[in-house]
């Protein structure tokens, strides 16, 4: 009984629907879905559908596309949007950061699975940078998020004060889950430390990429795999004992050379559990995993 991981499936895109299909089962293995699956709930149905019919046990944490408010198809924003995709996730099964953690047995294990869902604040920038001119610093480059148009905080008056409500919230989750005494595999769509953020052809993008104050959770609450995606640069990390996986599909065209070599959505699932060992030092360089 192994553990998975893959986000970013992008539905929207017919190819990524195709790649979808094409899973192949894994009658007694665990998949996390880290975020991004789509931007409606037929999409949410669709990665559902097909993970239970092939994994086990499945866990969904949300990506900002979840969150949108797609003008032409739903008029549900911020937490109301985010209530209709945990029903859609417990109509088939699939774990949220809503249910109860849940506890692995499988390989790598006994380990505490803990999906969840932080957004973000914008404090991941330069020091230089102030939080009242982070929007202009960004457009300088010609990179305003899609977020910053279609995710709504309601009833929360701002992102930020949505992301603190929702850091608070996990964080009391966490300190329960790392009671067990048992290592956490905490699954999020926005990577927990700003060093992990390498997006060269988009640098300004960071200010949608996560929060500082989830910086000292990997050992704050006892990580053994933390698995993020968002940033459509798939890599291996290690800091402090603990694995970092970075392990999103992302749009057809930045997964076009791993089709082209033969490979498919199969190939690119990350495995988190048991995973390879710590090394002596606790500390890597960067495993960059474009060929999964």
């Amino acid at each position: 009984m192994k553990l998975f991981a893959i986000g970013d499936l992008h539905l929207s895109y017919e190819l990524n629907r195709k790649a979808l299909r094409q899973l192949r089962p894994h009658p007694d293995d665990g998949l996390i879905l880290c975020g991004d699956v789509g931007e409606t709930a037929a999409h949410l149905e669709l990665a559902f559908e097909a993970a239970k019919q092939n994994f086990k046990e499945v866990f969904w944490c949300p990506g900002n596309h979840e969150l949108y408010t797609m003008p032409t198809q739903t008029t549900l924003k911020g937490e109301e949007k985010y209530a209709e995709c945990v029903e859609v996730a417990r109509k088939h099964g699939v774990r949220t950061p809503e249910d109860d953690f849940f506890r692995w047995e499988g390989a790598g294990g006994p380990a505490i699975v803990v999906p969840i869902f932080t957004l973000y604040d914008y404090s991941f920038r330069p020091a230089h940078v102030k939080r009242e001119d982070a929007i202009k610093w960004a457009e300088e480059e010609d990179t305003v998020a899609t977020d910053e148009y279609l995710i709504h905080p309601d009833p929360h008056p701002s992102r930020e004060a949505w992301c603190d409500a929702l850091v608070a919230r996990t964080e009391q989750k966490l300190h329960e889950a790392a009671q067990e005494g048992i290592p956490l595999i905490i699954a999020n769509h926005w990577p927990l430390r700003q060093d992990l953020v390498h997006i060269p052809r988009v640098p300004r993008f960071i200010l949608w990429c996560g929060t500082k104050q989830t910086e000292n959770w990997h050992t704050k609450f006892n990580a053994k795999v933390v698995v993020s995606g968002h940033l459509h640069v798939p890599r291996t990390d290690w800091k402090d004992g603990v694995r970092f996986e970075e392990c999103s599909l992302g749009y057809p065209r930045q997964w076009e050379d791993v089709r082209n070599s033969g490979k498919d959505i199969n190939d690119l699932l990350r495995e988190v559990l048991p995973g390879p060992v710590a090394p002596d030092t606790g500390n890597a360089e960067t495993k960059w995993r474009r060929w999964g």
